[in-house]
């Protein structure tokens, strides 16, 4: 079952800690002023409903959302633990990322200046590629590279 936007609008209205999304408070409501005692009470509980609903399907969204949990069958309590984990895990594998980047950065930055300095060799007539010409420092460089590329992949396989 679908909601209308108008919908959403009083079902978010009407929760008791009163948050809104749209700010509007309650001028969205319909006057119920003139309405029977039992009519205020059924028009409250289409309101209720609807909340519930919209709670309802909020969960069945996240559910979805978290990859160990689609598709399966989970309480409400399960989904926002699993939700906190995988939030928790998705956290620490942008923190490594970032770790990571800035190696990657540095790295770059090394192996960028040795070109340059090797270029310079070749403008003076040196050629840089014959023998044992090839700076450690790019060697240590590629090899610090080639490793840190080598623990990521064994870090995301055991992760």
């Amino acid at each position: 079952m679908s909601m209308s936007d108008d919908d959403r609008d009083i079902d978010i209205e009407s929760d008791d800690d009163g948050d809104s999304d749209n700010g509007l408070g309650s001028s969205r409501h319909t006057s119920t002023a003139n309405f029977t005692q039992a009519e205020k009470r059924a028009h409250h509980n289409a309101l209720e409903r609807r909340r519930r609903d919209h709670i309802k399907e909020s969960f069945t969204n996240l559910r979805e959302a978290v990859p160990t949990l689609k598709g399966e069958k989970a309480s409400r309590a399960q989904i926002l633990k699993k939700t906190t984990e995988c939030i928790q895990t998705l956290r620490r594998k942008i923190s490594e990322n970032q770790k990571d980047i800035e190696d990657i950065k540095k790295q770059n930055s090394i192996l960028d200046e040795q070109i340059r300095r090797l270029e310079g060799n070749t403008s003076n007539g040196t050629d840089f590629l014959s023998g044992d010409d090839l700076s450690s420092d790019v060697e240590d460089a590629l090899e610090q590279a080639d490793f840190s590329r080598r623990s990521k992949k064994m870090k995301t396989f055991h992760a």
